[in-house]
């Protein structure tokens, strides 16, 4: 099987989050085409906020709520209303509606803040081997990909714009009860650049990538069963410093709970010399049909 050239792919998802203007606070995404029934949610929390980022000026997003109403469909485009909630002296708030066939699909509220000083704390970072110590997500894909139905391969062969190296493994032939942590190393494939806002797009995409998985993992079970029924449902990010996507970051995820078929995640993003940047939470819907 060919390898793919993750190179374009990472290319390809910085062309997706530059929407096309329709009209003042109007704008327009489309979604790649792949075979997958639904749009990939961190590529909606990408756009939209995007499309808030349009119609903002010498801010930087601090943070975003989200939640997804209606699974996107890849084959039209998305089209995204941006809201000017408020422009104050030191915040700006935006709320973005992103609709297809005439219905919300999804929304998001996010929030911009005038660069300032102020006091500073962080949680360490957890010890975990460095990323060159560990193998790339695409080696341990192709180590499984004749164990698994031809649908399953296709996509696990597709051009994969963040490379990501998990530190903690999960056997998705075969899992196996384990604690509700993990963590993965992830950085863009190719040259992202030093543009903030795009930064900040780029890891709002990625941040939808693991983060569900971490709830199944004391349960043992993977969604390559078949017989498991899960999407994200709401999803929250709080940015804390600058970074680029060009270097390795560390996605440390936990699950305090899991109740009433929806499973709680948490994820602290840090760089590799150990700065806290970003924090993220998710409520995904959990089902089993065992």
């Amino acid at each position: 099987m060919k390898t793919a050239n993750n190179s374009v792919a990472t290319d390809d998802v910085i062309a997706l989050l530059d929407l096309e203007p329709l009209e003042v606070n109007l704008f327009r995404g489309i979604s790649p085409d792949v075979t997958w029934q639904r749009v990939f949610g961190g590529q909606v929390i990408g756009q939209a906020l995007t499309a808030a980022y349009r119609t903002v000026e010498g801010r930087i997003c601090h943070s975003l709520h989200a939640y997804f109403i209606r699974p996107g469909d890849p084959k039209v485009p998305i089209i995204y209303e941006v809201d000017r909630s408020r422009d104050g002296k030191s915040f700006t708030t935006r709320r973005v509606v992103a609709i297809q066939h005439g219905k919300q699909i999804f929304n998001l509220a996010a929030s911009f803040q005038i660069p300032e000083e102020g006091f500073e704390h962080q949680f360490d970072m957890p010890n975990v081997p460095m990323p060159e110590s560990l193998p790339t997500d695409e080696e341990l894909r192709m180590a499984i990909i004749d164990k698994v139905p031809e649908a399953i391969a296709k996509h696990f062969a597709r051009p994969r714009p963040i490379e990501m190296r998990p530190v903690s493994r999960h056997d998705f032939i075969d899992p196996v009860k384990a604690p509700p942590y993990q963590q993965v190393w992830f950085r863009a494939r190719n040259t992202v650049g030093d543009n903030l806002p795009l930064n900040q797009c780029m890891l709002a995409y990625a941040s939808d990538m693991s983060l569900l998985d971490t709830c199944f993992r004391p349960h043992g079970i993977s969604w390559l069963s078949g017989k498991l029924q899960s999407a994200s449902l709401d999803h929250a990010m709080w940015f804390h410093h600058p970074f680029t996507m060009d270097d390795w970051l560390l996605y440390d995820m936990d699950s305090p709970s899991a109740s009433g078929a929806r499973g709680f995640n948490r994820g602290s993003v840090y760089t590799r010399e150990g700065l806290l940047v970003a924090s993220v939470a998710q409520e995904g819907l959990f089902r089993y049909r065992g």
